[in-house]
């Protein structure tokens, strides 16, 4: 019989994607994975939260790329969260936390 998922596994999944945002050692990629963490987190599912970890376990440059429109992005990581991360990065006047 599958586990089932509780909603404290998905809240405490959520603390440690968010604490990886912030934290991975390329300042302009933290601040923007962090700007989507504090504004979109709690509202993804399961497959959305999969996909925003699939993101946080790419390669710091490649990522900072794609957002710049320096290459293609993968197929893989060409998913809606990407677009919202994206659209972060082209507001007019972004707000980034340090």
């Amino acid at each position: 019989m599958p586990r089932m998922i509780s909603q404290d596994d998905i809240e405490t999944r959520r603390k440690r994607l968010h604490f990886r945002a912030r934290r991975r050692g390329f300042k302009e990629v933290d601040l923007i994975f962090g700007a989507f963490a504090d504004e979109y987190l709690s509202g993804l599912d399961a497959a959305g939260l999969d996909d925003f970890e699939a993101l946080l376990a790419a390669p710091d440059q490649d990522v900072y790329g794609w957002l710049q429109d320096h290459g293609p992005v993968p197929a893989a990581f060409d998913t809606a969260v990407f677009a919202q991360v994206k659209a972060i990065c082209r507001r007019a006047s972004p707000t980034w936390t340090v």
